[in-house]
């Protein structure tokens, strides 16, 4: 007997099916971020970012245009196990500098949706509110009627463009709608710029697409550097109008006070929603945007998807972006790290835990969790590896592509 097969007895005898849970993982998708690749930047001619964020740190090997992104990306997934999807922000349209924000159109994302069919990936999608010349005093939020009215002209585009990735992919796409507005010292009127924020997302979402096809969904933020005494787009905001209007709710799980867990947010997300979804990070403090590692607070958001089976409801996707070392690692240790915590999350004797709970045996329930946290859960993720073909000691085939690729890049 092998050792996978002895460590599946042993979670048998636990009360979980291992093979079970290797099959349920496999089709989990989860949204790789593009944007990791080169430090948030875009194609569309932006030299620093704006709207609260910051890279820190200046590794070599940035990518610097589509196809070094592209390429890098294909060399990640390479080393990222399970059904994946890629998050596009609009900034990342190949324009060839001839489309302002305002104005894109389904075919900047063709040589998108070339990539995504040659890797069978889906494709999730975000309007790019910052690191701009209009965004400076505000977007969707902006006093200035011609500056709002170009930035709801920008959502409306994005939109339309992620219907139609939606129907040529033959899966939903995610649009997400995450801004930056906000104030840094304390506002005189808070009521007003949220007023004309939901008069900008009135009339987006007056536009109806088939949900066949897109996803719509609004991100929430606490705040940003820069923003630090008001944010417009409140999670209370956003999740009553979402409530109202029927759109998706996205919790980025740095965009919170430091003591709010996401994960404690989800089942009451789940009992008003269809859907939910989700933007994975790793906050250190505040909303740092660090590489997702295999923590207690991963472990937990991944176990209230899982014990709630809303595995086809919560849209997995990650947001992080860390300069300081090598992007390709930072993809391959965040995306295998997610969807490790789902098969963690997995192997635990759900429906014992919970009748332990609701019979009010805290004592057995605390021990059977104990015990479940040094069983072997690593030999399950190896055989994943193994079965998806993806090698487990990757981190030299990474040295030697920055070695010869990304070392010459200047």
């Amino acid at each position: 007997m092998n050792r996978f097969e002895q460590v599946k007895e042993m979670y048998a005898r636990l009360g979980t099916d291992a093979e079970k849970a290797l099959a349920t993982l496999k089709n989990i998708p989860i949204s790789m971020h593009c944007w990791q690749g080169d430090d948030v930047i875009g194609f569309d001619n932006a030299e620093s970012l704006s709207g609260g964020i910051q890279t820190t740190g200046n590794y070599p090997g940035k990518a610097r245009d589509f196809e070094e992104l592209t390429a890098d990306m294909e060399f990640a997934f390479r080393f990222i196990a399970g059904k994946k999807r890629i998050n596009l922000h609009a900034s990342y349209a190949v324009t060839d500098g001839k489309a302002e924000r305002d104005r894109l159109e389904p075919k900047h994302f063709e040589k998108w949706l070339e990539f995504a069919k040659k890797n069978n990936v889906g494709i999730d999608m975000n309007p790019t509110f910052f690191s701009h010349p209009l965004a400076e005093n505000g977007t969707l939020s902006a006093a200035d009627e011609n500056v709002r009215a170009f930035w709801v002209r920008h959502a409306k585009a994005v939109r339309k463009i992620s219907a139609y990735i939606g129907e040529r992919q033959g899966s939903p796409c995610l649009c997400n709608v995450w801004i930056p507005d906000g104030m840094k010292d304390v506002p005189a009127d808070r009521i007003a710029p949220r007023a004309r924020l939901k008069k900008s997302l009135d009339e987006i979402y007056a536009v109806k697409y088939d949900k066949k096809y897109i996803v719509d969904s609004v991100e929430s933020k606490v705040f940003g550097i820069g923003l630090e005494s008001y944010t417009v787009g409140s999670f209370e905001f956003y999740m009553n109008y979402a409530a109202k209007n029927g759109i998706c709710c996205l919790l980025d799980n740095g965009h919170y006070h430091p003591t709010e867990m996401v994960s404690d947010k989800i089942s009451s997300m789940l009992l008003f929603n269809d859907k939910l979804a989700l933007h994975v990070t790793r906050p250190v403090r505040w909303d740092s945007d660090h590489v997702v590692l295999f923590e207690d607070e991963l472990k937990e958001i991944a176990k209230e998807i899982v014990f709630a089976g809303a595995e086809d409801r919560v849209l997995i996707g990650l947001d992080y972006f860390d300069a300081s070392i090598n992007r390709i690692a930072a993809w391959v240790v965040g995306m295998n790290n997610m969807r490790k915590a789902l098969l963690y999350a997995l192997l635990l004797p759900a429906e014992k835990m919970k009748k332990l709970q609701a019979e009010g045996n805290g004592t057995e329930l605390m021990v059977l969790g104990e015990e479940c946290k040094t069983m072997p859960f690593g030999d399950v993720w190896d055989e994943f590896l193994r079965r998806e073909g993806v090698e487990k000691d990757w981190l030299p085939e990474v040295k030697r592509y920055e070695k010869d690729v990304l070392s010459k890049r200047n």
